[in-house]
Order: structure tokens, then sequence, then C-alpha cells
């Protein structure tokens, strides 16, 4: 943590550094550039590997993909080598099931030696004792949003100075260590930043700029923040805001905006928690919102990829993903929630724990909004429309086989092979999705089928439908009146805005006296004590 910049934000605080229990851990960089670092980590793991030297190995890799390709040439090459000793190889991932991530704690059999492939949740999560040697490829998967077009892209970066410290210090927890990093120390000095971009500025702002606006905070723009975030994310945030008629035309917060406030989720989630007390499927909406809020349940063990579709396959709902979420937690209920239930269909369990606590702490707040919690039976295309009147700003056509382009930027988008709707015989014309993702291609996650119509029915300040007999002379007229009516909306708001600042300026405070105590006791005891 960058303590100065915290002191330095805090009007110059003093700080207390605590030094932390390390040992000291010896750097080598590469002496060429690295083409390869999958390669070239494993013929360093090796290398440390032959030697009599004692101690594990932990390698950091971008990601999932990469730690198993890592594991698989490793294994391959070791067995290529003759009178090599045993090495476990292990990796860890978030994806992986908790009983393999729990094998990276385990000693290692007597003369053994361990080596964990790990991304970066090894470089501040978790700790594992007996490591000596560290391997740093010198890359991390990092989310960056982009407001204009609404999408997270995650893609590899190069680590920054801060992070590649924070793991080579990982060598020397339990003795002295060695950091083997995979660039060379002119790369290191003059091309990676002196830290990590800070989240709020690659993210999107949406809850936040919520919560700011529920605290009376009114220019968000002259806000101080310690790492501002660009100026186009806090506008976009503000207009998918405005959309969701979480704030009105003069950007104040309206009574559903407030009732948004209270649940700590991303607006469109509150939108379609809140929409769908009115619309009678309050129940199973609770379950999807849940669902959404925990990484991926499903996981694919390797060697085990088609056993694992070929199950995945009987919880799909063909027109959502979001009803195949419904679908699978309704049938683990039915299942009394059962763990070997879990490892049998190729389920995390954890994470459905997760999501059944996250159930309870949504339904508590939603009493406190008087919120009721209703459900509508087999009707899932309530909870289709439902989920429409939060995501219709995120609303696809049909472009080709299985393309889709974005209805209002014209961004394209595909249907994720894990996708319900991915393979299907017909694609469905109009589709609304939880987010767009960037890793190979453009990718929606988590898709539902909507129909044109209910497009414009709840998002009309995107979407009309074609109207017979209409002349271009009337909907200019339209358009007219509508912008007439913002403006006078603007006007008033401005009225009442400078009512404030006068009043405000009227409102002369009182003089206030501070009681000292002891200020006006007398000097000496008096002689006399009366009652």
């Amino acid at each position: 943590m960058d303590s100065s910049k915290f002191s330095t934000f805090f009007g110059n605080v003093p700080t207390f550094t605590i030094p932390g229990r390390t040992f000291p851990v010896e750097t080598f960089f590469a002496k060429n550039v690295c083409e390869d670092y999958v390669d070239g980590a494993v013929k360093q793991a090796l290398q440390i590997h032959l030697q009599p030297d004692e101690g594990d190995i932990l390698i950091f890799m971008p990601g999932q993909e990469d730690i198993e390709v890592t594991c698989e040439v490793l294994t391959e090459r070791l067995g290529d080598l003759d009178s090599a000793p045993p090495l476990t190889v292990l990796p860890i991932y978030s994806q992986l099931p908790a009983d393999l991530q729990a094998k990276i704690f385990q000693r290692a059999p007597p003369g053994q030696r361990k080596c964990i492939v790990a991304t970066n949740i090894a470089e501040t999560s978790l700790t594992v004792d007996g490591i000596m040697y560290v391997i740093d490829c010198g890359y991390c998967k990092l989310k960056v949003y982009n407001p204009r077009i609404g999408m997270d892209a995650l893609q590899i970066y190069p680590v920054s100075q801060a992070n590649a410290r924070q793991r080579a210090g990982r060598a020397g927890r339990t003795g002295p260590g060695k950091a083997f990093c995979l660039y060379t120390q002119r790369q290191y000095q003059h091309e990676l930043l002196a830290s990590t971009v800070p989240e709020i500025q690659r993210t999107n702002l949406a809850n936040t700029v919520l919560l700011l606006k529920s605290l009376g905070v009114e220019d968000l723009l002259a806000f101080h923040f310690m790492d501002p975030p660009p100026q186009d994310t806090i506008l976009n945030s503000m207009y998918q805001l405005w959309i969701l008629g979480a704030l009105d035309g003069t950007g104040a917060l309206t009574p559903l905006g407030r009732q948004m406030a209270e649940f700590p989720l991303d607006p469109p989630q509150c939108h379609m928690l809140i929409v769908s007390a009115e619309m009678g499927c309050s129940a199973e909406v609770l379950i999807i919102v849940s669902m959404l809020s925990v990484p991926s349940v499903f996981y694919r063990p390797q060697g085990r990829e088609e056993e694992a579709d070929s199950v995945k396959e009987k919880f799909q709902v063909p027109e959502s993903d979001h009803l195949t979420l419904l679908h699978l937690y309704n049938q683990w209920k039915s299942n009394k929630y059962s763990s070997q239930w879990c490892t049998e269909h190729f389920v995390h369990g954890k994470a459905m724990r997760k999501v059944r606590e996250v159930r309870q702490q949504l339904r508590d707040i939603m009493q406190q909004q008087r919120l009721p919690l209703v459900s509508c039976g087999t009707q899932w295309d309530t909870v289709r429309k439902c989920i429409c009147s939060a995501y219709f700003q995120q609303a696809a056509r049909l472009k080709g086989i299985g393309e889709y382009v974005n209805c209002r930027t014209g961004m394209p988008c595909h249907l994720h092979p894990t996708s319900a709707l991915f393979g299907l015989g017909s694609s469905p014309d109009y589709v609304v999705y939880h987010e767009l993702m960037m890793t190979t291609k453009e990718y929606m996650h988590c898709v539902t089928a909507v129909d044109g119509r209910w497009l414009a029915e709840l998002g009309p300040m995107f979407f009309s439908l074609k109207e017979t007999g209409k002349s271009n002379r009337d909907k200019r007229k339209e358009a007219a009146v509508h912008l007439q009516r913002m403006e006078e909306e603007m006007k008033q708001a401005e009225q009442k805005m400078a009512e404030e600042r006068r009043k405000r300026d009227e409102e002369v405070p009182l003089k206030q006296t501070v009681a000292t105590p002891g200020l006006n006791t007398p000097k000496r005891t008096p002689h006399r004590l009366g009652l």
C-alpha cells in the first residue's frame, strides 16, 4: 500500500510503518527479453528442481489456461528426464473446486518438492509455507471498463513494479529465498508502471454514483476522490441511472433511486428486484440476482469436460441463461441443499451456499423496504420481461449465425459457448445480456431472449415500434414537445436550487460559545460551604 499517498490526501497525517517478518530475497532478472513466458517458466522451474537445494517453487501465471498448459508441459518434460527427483505440480485459480485448492497447503511427502502454479490470488490473498523460489512471468489479467461501449475487457497486461516486489516477497516468508523474473532489469525500471491503475479508474461506477447521490453529493465532477476516475465514466454512469429511473432529468435522486440505494447490488439488479415485486415474480428474480452475485457456479474439471457439459445441458433452459440459473437453484433446493448432489453435477457447492446466504440478506432488505415476496409459478415469461425491464439498454439483435450487434452502439456481440442459447437450431431475434466481456472476442455473458415489443414498451427512450400512418411531421412535433418539457423541468430545478442557495445565505448562524470546564470556577476554596 502506498502510505504516503493516503497521508497526503488526509492532510499530511503521520504514518506508522510496521515491518513484516520477511527474510532476504535475492532477485534475478532475465538477460534477454522472454518471448514465451510459459516455456521460460517451465525451463526455470526444471533448472531449480534439478539442483540439490530444498524449498518449494511458486510460479505466477496470468490465468487459468496458462496455468493448465504450464502444469501439462512441466509434467511432460519431467517424464522425459532420466532419474529426475519427483515433483508435485499443483495448480490454483478461483474456478478450481475447494478440495483441490486446499491441496496446495498440504506438506509435500519427505524428499519431494512442491511446485505451485498460481494466478495473482497467491500474491496477497494467501500465503503458502515452505516457498523458497518464486518465478514471475511478469503478466496478470486486469478487467478494464470502456464507458463508451459499456464493455469490460479482461486482458493480459504487464504487472506493475509494486506487484513485482510483492511477488518476489513471497519467497522470503519462511526463510531466505530467490525470485526469478522473466523480464530484464531495464524492462522493470523503464517499462513497468510504478503501481497498478486503481480499480476506481477502470470499472463501471454506476453503483458508486448512486451511493454518492444518496449521501447528498450534488456535483460529482467536483467531488474529491483520492484517484479521480475519468469524467466519461462518471457521466456514463449518471446516464445509466437516468435510463433506469434512479435520477430525474436534472440529476437529482428519485424515490425509486432512493429505494435502489438500499440494496448492495449493481443498479440494474436493484431495479430488477423492485420491479419484480410489481410484476409478481420477486421470489424467482431474488434467486436469479443472488446467483449473479457469485462467480460461475459450474466447473469443468480437466479431462472430464464432455461429461461436465452433458450434465450442464440437463439444467439449461433454451431461451435464457438467467432461467438456467433459477432452474439449477430450484433443483438444488429440491435435493435438500446437498453437497453430494453438487459434486455429482459439477457444481461448486461452496458457491451455492454463498448464493443461499446472499438470498437471505436480500430477502431481509426486501422486507425492510416492504416489497412483497411473490412467486409467478411456472410463468417464466414474466421473469424474462422483468429481466428485460432492467437490461433493455444492453439489448442486441441478430445479425448472422450466433452473431449479434448491440441495438444502440452497433457493437458486435457473440454468444459465449457456455450459454444455453449457443448452438440452438434457431437463434432468437432479440436478446438482453448481463455483461459484455472482451476475451478472445466480444462475448455476452448471461443472455436472455426477449420479445422486440417488450423493448419498445420498457425502453421508450431508445426503442419504438414502426407505426404505419404516422408522418415525419407528427414525429417532429412529438420530439419538440418532449424537448420543451425537459427544458421546463430544468428551469424549475434551477429556480429551486437558487432559492435554496438564498435561504442558506439568509440563515446567519448564531454565535456559539464553547463551554470549557474549569473556566469560571473560583481560584481558591471558599471558607464556608453552604448547601
